[in-house]
């Protein structure tokens, strides 16, 4: 295990760092995190970019914070060769290695750390023993969902999303200037064609989006879930796609595949605890919150169009439109089959019109609801302003 770990620990032997492209919002949030006692927990879709940031953090602590790297140490904990060690041996031998006291503080990257079992029980332990600072992340809501609540009132959760406009120009290398509207129009259609995973936004390999999209399936939902009818889990997986930004009825889609409302209310559930889909609810009471049918938004927009084509820019746009907003908690307004995308927990009533106007039905509804903010969200700048905002009020 000893050479294992410094590999996966080159800070310890060399000051060589790769060039990262960082994502300045996040990084900023992880590290002001640093100096808190709270287990930092990632979370967020396959290959968005968790690592990445995890060594990002890692980087600024030593080269920035002047923390010693022999007191950092990074592990990917569904390596090959680990699946027999738990999570506390795996630190203590880093302790042995670095020759680290337990009154010492060191920082711990645990990357992947649901695929231990007793994760939650084994950060506790570390967290009322030793003088650390964990960040720990997962792809999956298994981490949210600790149900002996153990790290409660211990942990932070940062969930990652998809790069956004700025971010996806940033990675591109493209600097355009507000003066050339018509290049910044052109790459922003380019955005909502690949979406915001940062390896397939970087390369554009179409072999490697729909990798990414057969190891969600396969890793994340049928291998986890021993699930034996492999085809209507993917079938399942095509139809969300197609109904991304519409809402969903479980008995439509289980009488489509031929499959029971329960196991479809499964396979929705499953891909929703893997961050390939998101869910929204009808606004309303509780009780027609749980009965109306959910609108549906894909993980990653570049996702949805590796299934379905380009296609109905307006639905892609209206999943930009979430992503900006999705930390607001916001359902879908619903009167006299007249329906508005977005009402916020705080009440900013929102809609995503890619080019396009309310309807006379739309904009009457609109000034009716009491709202404390109304958008209508047409364009690439109106995006940006939304974002803008939102980063404000953050």
């Amino acid at each position: 295990m000893k050479a294992l770990l410094y590999r996966f620990n080159p800070w310890w032997e060399s000051s060589n760092w790769p060039a990262f492209i960082p994502r300045e919002g996040y990084l900023k949030n992880l590290l002001s995190l640093e100096s808190t006692r709270d287990i930092v927990l990632l979370t967020g879709l396959r290959r968005i970019g968790k690592t990445t940031l995890m060594k990002m953090v890692i980087q600024a602590l030593i080269r920035d914070c002047g923390i010693d790297p022999g007191h950092v140490f990074y592990c990917s904990l569904d390596f090959y060769g680990l699946e027999h060690h738990s999570i506390l041996e795996i630190v203590e031998e880093f302790f042995k290695i670095q020759k680290i006291s337990t009154s010492e503080k060191s920082f711990l990257f645990l990357d992947e750390v649901a695929c231990k079992e007793g994760f939650s029980l084994q950060l506790k332990n570390l967290y009322d023993a030793f003088n650390v600072k964990i960040y720990a992340s997962s792809s999956s809501a298994s981490v949210l969902g600790d149900e002996k609540a153990l790290l409660t009132g211990r942990e932070r959760v940062v969930e990652v999303l998809p790069l956004d406009f700025q971010e996806f120009l940033k990675f591109k290398g493209l600097h355009i200037k507000k003066a050339d509207r018509h290049l910044l129009e052109s790459a922003f259609l380019e955005y909502m064609e690949t979406g915001g995973i940062p390896e397939y936004v970087l390369t554009g390999d179409p072999e490697y989006i729909k990798q990414l999209v057969d190891d969600l399936i396969y890793k994340d939902i049928i291998s986890r879930h021993k699930i034996k009818d492999e085809t209507s889990v993917r079938d399942f997986f095509r139809l969300l796609m197609e109904r991304a930004g519409k809402q969903l009825t479980l008995n439509r889609i289980a009488k489509i595949l031929g499959i029971s409302v329960d196991t479809a209310r499964r396979f929705l559930n499953y891909f929703s605890s893997t961050y390939i889909i998101y869910t929204v609810e009808r606004c309303g009471k509780l009780n027609e919150r749980l009965k109306a049918p959910k609108k549906v938004y894909a993980g990653d927009v570049g996702i949805r169009n590796a299934v379905t084509g380009i296609r109905d820019l307006g639905a892609i746009f209206e999943n930009l439109v979430f992503f900006a907003i999705k930390h607001k908690r916001p359902c879908y307004l619903l009167k006299d089959g007249v329906e508005i995308d977005f009402l916020t927990e705080d009440r900013w009533l929102i809609e995503a019109k890619y080019n396009r106007e309310l309807t006379d039905k739309q904009a009457r509804l609109f000034e009716s609801v009491d709202a404390t903010k109304r958008l209508v969200v047409d364009s690439m700048e109106g995006l940006q302003r939304l974002k803008d905002i939102q980063d404000f009020k953050r």
